[in-house]
C-alpha cells in the first residue's frame, strides 16, 4: 500500500488548516484588512451588510503568486 503519498497530503491538508485558523486568529489585528476603498459596507438600524470585493481580490491575487512560486520551484 502506498501510504507515504497519503501521508504527504495529511500534512498538507493539516498545514493549510494550521494556517487558516492563524489568519482567523489574528484577521483583526490587520488593519487594512476589509476596510479597503471598494470594500461594501451597509450599516442601518437592524441591517448589517458586508461585501470585502477588493479584500477578496487582494487575497486572491496573493495566493496566486504564493501557489505561482511554490509551483515554480517544484519542477
Amino acid at each position: 500500500m502506498e501510504f507515504q503519498g497519503l501521508g504527504r497530503i495529511l500534512v498538507v491538508v493539516g498545514s493549510v488548516i494550521l494556517l487558516l485558523g492563524i489568519g482567523f486568529m489574528f484577521w483583526d489585528k490587520i488593519p487594512f484588512l476589509g476596510k479597503l476603498p471598494g470594500d461594501i459596507r451597509v450599516e442601518r438600524e437592524n441591517f448589517r451588510f458586508y461585501f470585502p470585493i477588493t479584500t477578496g481580490i487582494v487575497i486572491s491575487i496573493l495566493v496566486s503568486v504564493i501557489l505561482w512560486i511554490v509551483s515554480h520551484f517544484r519542477k
